[in-house]
């Protein structure tokens, strides 16, 4: 037992070793796919002795059992990686699929018992996660019994198709997460009726065809996050959050981001601020003819709306009579799994390579969010496209989330500093924007703030602090599932839960609120759309055209401007 300890130690840590350098000195500039900067030295690695000592005895124990059983009798593999009758008909197989899960733990083990700075821990539990996804023997087609056994029944026929769905995705530059020829933004995605009614060098305002007689008098204005298209709010006719709006009767505006080219390589933050999101609260007001509007933000859109809203009352004006914020950071002091890519020399890193201008590529930025879950949004497509031939099926979630787009230089440079790296939103007076020094206590409006429980872009706890943030009337309802399913939610598919405290109070942190919040089935819609009602006045008749006066139909929606590929 002892020489078995030692040898765990020496070898494990040597194994360990190896999977932090390879992920050593690589940030999100030199990786390309946004991998977080390790220590720049790897001193002797030391761990909690009573955390080794375990570990030592339950490897031990637990290798022990593996090898006696050896081949004889398969083990157990709760792993949906190895899930297929194959892995447990191969006793080959399915002793190195145990094995491989026996050393997954193990090194996710010693992650945790490193004795360093959490911030440190966090790095190399991420690192080493990484690691292990890329080494599952599921990746490989010498060790995939699963595929091997696709390829003999299909007398090869498999291999032939995995090599032609790997040169297809060499080719469009990303794995394919679903077969995207089956769909076209326009025509079976983003159909809900509508025309582009304004349009400048930053964005397209879309105004929506209303399907009730009357609309309610404020006009509703979504602004969705600009890392992404603004579709993800209008896939299908059944699971539309704007023909939702729509049909409860809201005077229905969206902002749809241009994708960024090189003639935009320069544009900052202020330019998103003033250009964009102000101004289209301003061309929704004089379109409406209303003095204020109700506007919803969701992710780094919500960000943005809440920032604009903050220079609009630095100058004394209220256009927004009340906002929306979905799963959105204001304070960024619980940033989750992301904070393992930020800090001083990453974000210096882009500010030299990107702040005077440039862009941030938007397949740098979908790698980045997929490799925070590689085994569901990478390592999983590798092996059905290219190991079994297989065509990923039908999905329109999918679909939008492969349809990326870059960010300006500078814009991005200025958020990564001012928002993860030193929380700046949240400290009155310290940012100026569009020459106004920001202060986002001043923002007495009523707001609905909307976080996802599983959220692993937005921590439910980053969403929960903007009640802390915001002095106005606040409703926070809590949503299942993650950062897209959750939002993207409908009613009538009468899925998932919301959390709502009925006594409508907000305490400290995300988890004293939740001792007192009541689960209730289905999706959080109603609640914010009773909520919305409240707010969007007298209802009036509904208007005939799009537009008014100078703002007049440019062209049909979804516009020109979501079609543009990064």
């Amino acid at each position: 037992m002892a020489q078995a300890a030692e040898q765990f130690q020496q070898a494990f840590t040597q194994s360990f070793s190896k999977a932090l350098e390879a992920f050593k000195g690589l940030d999100a500039g030199a990786a390309g796919a946004g991998f977080p900067a390790m220590p720049e030295a790897l001193p002797e690695i030391r761990f909690v002795p009573e955390r080794l000592e375990a570990l030592q005895k339950s490897y031990t124990e637990e290798a022990l059992k593996l090898f006696t059983q050896g081949m004889t009798q398969p083990p157990a593999l709760a792993d949906r990686r190895f899930a297929a009758p194959a892995w447990h008909d191969n006793p080959v197989a399915a002793y190195a699929a145990a094995a491989y899960l026996l050393n997954a733990r193990t090194m996710m083990g010693l992650a945790e018992a490193v004795e360093t700075d959490a911030k440190t821990k966090n790095r190399i539990r991420f690192a080493v996660e990484q690691w292990m996804a890329a080494a599952s023997p599921s990746n490989f087609l010498a060790l995939n019994a699963e595929a091997q056994k696709k390829a003999i029944e299909t007398k090869g026929e498999s291999i032939a198709l995995g090599v032609k769905n790997l040169v297809h995705d060499l080719q469009q530059g990303h794995v394919s997460m679903t077969d995207e020829s089956l769909f076209e933004v326009g025509k079976n995605v983003a159909t809900t009726e509508g025309a582009v009614v304004f349009e400048n060098e930053l964005f397209q305002l879309i105004e929506y065809k209303p399907l009730t007689a009357k609309v309610y008098e404020k006009p509703f204005l979504l602004v969705p996050p600009c890392i992404n298209k603004f579709y993800i709010l209008d896939l299908q006719p059944d699971n539309s959050l704007i023909r939702y709006a729509v049909e409860l009767g809201h005077r229905t505006f969206v902002v749809s981001w241009r994708n960024p080219d090189q003639s935009l390589a320069h544009k900052t933050w202020d330019d998103y601020i003033e250009h964009a999101v102000i101004k289209a609260i301003g061309v929704t007001q004089e379109i409406s003819g209303s003095s204020t509007i109700n506007a919803l933000g969701f992710c780094v859109g919500g960000t943005m709306l809440g920032t604009a809203l903050g220079v609009l009352a630095a100058r004394g004006e209220k256009p927004v009579d009340s906002a929306t914020f979905l799963t959105t950071f204001l304070d960024f002091s619980d940033t989750g799994i992301l904070d393992v890519f930020i800090d001083e020399g990453m974000v210096k890193y882009r500010e030299a390579e990107l702040g005077k201008g440039g862009l941030m590529k938007g397949q740098d930025l979908a790698s980045t969010f997929s490799f925070l879950r590689p085994n569901d949004l990478v390592w999983n497509y590798v092996v059905g496209n290219y190991l079994k031939g297989e065509t990923p099926p039908p999905f329109d979630l999918l679909y939008w989330n492969s349809d990326s787009t870059n960010l300006p230089g500078p814009y991005y440079a200025w958020y990564l500093r001012n928002t993860y790296l030193e929380n700046n939103l949240k400290k009155p007076g310290k940012l100026t924007v569009c020459g106004e020094k920001l202060d986002l206590s001043a923002l007495d409006i009523p707001v609905y703030i909307y976080g996802s429980r599983e959220d692993h872009i937005v921590p439910i706890g980053g969403a929960y602090a903007s009640t802390q943030l915001l002095p106005g009337k606040k409703r926070f309802v809590q949503g299942a599932s993650g950062h897209i399913a959750g939002v993207i939610n409908p009613p009538s598919k009468n899925k998932r839960s919301h959390w709502i405290r009925a006594d409508g109070k907000l305490p400290k942190t995300h988890a004293q609120w939740l001792e007192g919040a009541v689960e209730h089935p289905g999706s959080w819609w109603t609640d914010w759309s009773q909520w919305l009602k409240g707010h969007a006045g007298k209802q009036i008749a509904a208007p005939k055209s799009y537009g008014k006066g100078k703002y007049k139909v440019i062209e049909a929606a979804p516009g020109r401007y979501v079609q543009a590929k990064a």
